[in-house]
């Protein structure tokens, strides 16, 4: 399950469990993207930080792992490099990438979106204002590889609780405590929120 996760919340999880369930797969392994290509803004937590309250988020799952391949990748964080290193990693598996309706919705101009979906079955989970008929619109080869999981849609979204955060708005039930609590620990997100072109 690749993201930002910038943080991660319950929408998250709850969404690789659903498909972890539907799919009946072995294990989720979360894969917080170093540097984004499609999602910048000002504020973002580093790198490490989206780890660590990764890291948090999933321990109480056993069947939930995280993976630190795109962190210590140079360079932007392109899906295709994280496919081919996780096949080199695991031999074997078939691969499941699931990602957010909004960003599957913009898989078309991402590097190399053929040769993603030849490596792995893409899944999707509906969320609340994206509309699955634009999925019609993907290109044949990516739509014959594609699962869209239907789950109850959880409304919380990480732009919200960034900006809960800055608000010193509640944040308490929308993300794991352990997590909440890194967040107000180091600071997170007191400043102010730009979104940057392409994010």
């Amino acid at each position: 399950m690749g993201g930002t996760f910038d943080p991660i919340h319950y929408g998250h999880l709850f969404a690789a469990h659903e498909v972890m369930s539907g799919l009946r797969l072995d294990s989720v392994i979360f894969v917080p993207a170093g540097i984004p290509p499609h999602k910048r803004y000002d504020g973002m937590a580093a790198a490490a930080e989206r780890y660590e309250m990764t890291l948090l988020a999933v321990a109480e799952n056993g069947r939930f792992g995280i993976s630190r391949t795109e962190l210590e990748r140079p360079g932007k964080s392109y899906t295709l490099d994280t496919l081919k290193a996780m096949g080199a990693r695991y031999p074997g598996s078939d691969f499941f990438f699931i990602a957010g309706m909004d960003a599957v919705l913009e898989i078309a101009t991402w590097r190399d979106p053929f040769e993603i979906s030849s490596l792995c079955t893409i899944v999707t989970v509906q969320r609340p204002g994206y509309d699955k008929s634009g999925l019609e619109n993907l290109p044949q080869g990516i739509k014959g590889s594609l699962r869209v999981i239907e789950t109850p849609m959880l409304g919380i979204s990480a732009t919200d609780i960034r900006n809960r955060v800055r608000e010193k708005r509640c944040v308490r039930y929308l993300l794991p405590e352990a997590v909440r609590a890194y967040i107000e620990k180091n600071g997170l997100y007191a400043g102010s929120e730009t979104k940057a072109a392409g994010g």
